[in-house]
């Protein structure tokens, strides 16, 4: 399952309350579920993964099988270009349907042949180094994106894996979560790391650094491990036999020099910095790999030098905004002063900037529209007053006011250092008649029942509805 950033929580209640609202057949798909078997996209390339029995949304389908034994076999047929080859004779739509997906003609004793010879020790158990996906480990030594998951601990983020022991994973991969768990130490507490020094804080770059220092040697030392358990090619060890399946071969470099360059090469920033890298490109390429729904916001004033800071979103309730403003952003206002009246160059520019973003992000929080959030399934009485987000309302929607209280630099970037591909235009689909604000789309030059997001509420309005 995709996971970091994105609106992952659903309150199920058996499939008997809120879900009603938003699917007539909520529970669809449920004679799948605890099943073993292939899951399949039904859009375009339809791309295949393992399903281990979870729900799945309405654009993917579930091929099962009720001998397990099967499943192996089914797996490298839908893997495999024949298997699209022939669904797309069969259906050339763009969505197919569920049902062409079993039509297609299946040689079992061949596809057996291919499995026993890819898979001579069974399919691999769940495992990812992508930290998209909900099964990631948390470990930046093992990761598809080392800098993006380092900077995520820095900041005091774990990874669903991390957080739940009874999580169907690879034994391998449990052995990553373990040294995960060594890094939580290096984690910020109150998930706001500014770039510059401020107060008594290290800059984010050494904190940083710190942080993937040590990573580097524990990834160094779990490799070694698995270096002596392949050597003893015991077949009765659970990793071992885990990491024949996936063929495993080790990744990291001799030492943290070449490994921290080499991060840097991939992340298009070679024979620069990460001071630099955390400056100009770490939050674009954080929208960029969780699918603009960053979780790690970074906040600055404009300028190269002045006031930047990143915050874990998941953490930044309202207490912590006025932490960022009265803390730490009051800490860098105050040494710009100092600074100005010792006729140190640049001094003043960066107390203007830094107060502009004072007022923006006291705005933020007194919430008054249109600086407000707006939730369209939520009745008048439970919209947030001020900033009061609630995660599981998503980033899109609790993103807005930072979007839209003013740009520092980048237009529609708002107070980001850049602009996620984020909007606010009504949804696809109509609401049904019991939907809170199922009557809002005339006012927006719409029809009842369109899906409005973009919506304004004034403090005024929710606190009489709260009292009523």
């Amino acid at each position: 399952m995709p996971y970091g950033g994105r609106e992952q929580v659903v309150y199920w209640e058996d499939g008997n309350g809120r879900m009603k609202t938003v699917s007539q057949n909520p529970s669809r798909g449920c004679l799948a579920w605890g099943k073993p078997g292939v899951v399949v996209s039904q859009m375009r390339s339809l791309p295949v993964t393992i399903y281990t029995g979870e729900a799945f949304d309405n654009n993917s389908s579930v091929i099962t099988c009720d001998n397990p034994r099967l499943v192996p076999a089914v797996w490298c047929y839908c893997s495999s270009p024949a298997f699209h080859e022939e669904v797309r004779r069969i259906d050339h739509k763009v969505n197919v349907t569920n049902a062409t997906l079993v039509k297609v003609p299946f040689d079992h004793a061949h596809w057996q042949q291919v499995a026993s010879e890819k898979y001579p020790h069974g399919l691999p158990e769940p495992y990812s180094d992508d930290p998209t996906q909900w099964i990631f480990h948390g470990h930046p030594a093992s990761s598809t994106d080392s800098l993006q998951v380092a900077v995520g601990r820095l900041l005091g983020f774990r990874w669903p894996a991390e957080l739940d022991a009874e999580m169907e994973l690879a034994t391998d991969a449990r052995a990553w979560v373990e040294r995960s768990s060594q890094l939580t130490d290096l984690a910020d507490e109150d998930g706001i790391v500014c770039l510059p020094a401020v107060g008594s804080e290290q800059p984010a770059e050494a904190r940083l650094q710190n942080l993937l220092h040590q990573a580097y040697e524990e990834g160094r030392a779990q490799e070694q491990l698995f270096r002596e358990k392949l050597d003893a090619a015991d077949e009765n060890d659970p990793v071992t036999v885990d990491l024949w399946r996936r063929g495993w071969q080790p990744t990291l470099p001799a030492t943290f020099n070449d490994w921290l360059a080499s991060l840097l090469e991939n992340a298009d920033h070679a024979g620069k910095t990460l001071d630099s890298w955390l400056r100009d490109k770490f939050f674009t390429q954080h929208c960029k790999v969780f699918n603009n729904r960053p979780f790690i916001w970074h906040i600055w004033d404009g300028l190269k030098d002045g006031f930047s800071v990143l915050i874990n979103y998941h953490k930044l309730d309202n207490r912590l905004l006025k932490t960022l403003i009265y803390t730490y952003l009051n800490d860098w206002i105050t040494r710009q002063k100092k600074d100005k009246d010792a006729g140190v160059d640049g001094s003043e520019e960066k107390l203007a900037a830094a107060e502009w973003l004072k007022q923006r992000l006291e705005l933020i929080l007194h919430g008054e529209a249109p600086h407000d959030i707006f939730v369209r399934w939520k009745p008048l009485a439970e919209q947030p007053i001020g900033w009061n987000p609630d995660l599981n309302d998503g980033v899109r929607l609790n993103s807005r006011p930072w979007m839209t209280v003013g740009d520092v630099k980048k237009k529609d970037a708002g107070l980001f250092r850049d602009k996620p591909n984020i909007h606010w235009k009504k949804d696809r689909g109509k609401d049904v008649e019991s939907a809170p604000w199922y009557h809002l789309g005339p006012d927006y030059d719409g029809k009842e029942g369109d899906r409005i997001n973009d919506h304004h509420l004034t403090l005024a309005e929710k606190e009489a509805a709260r009292k009523e």
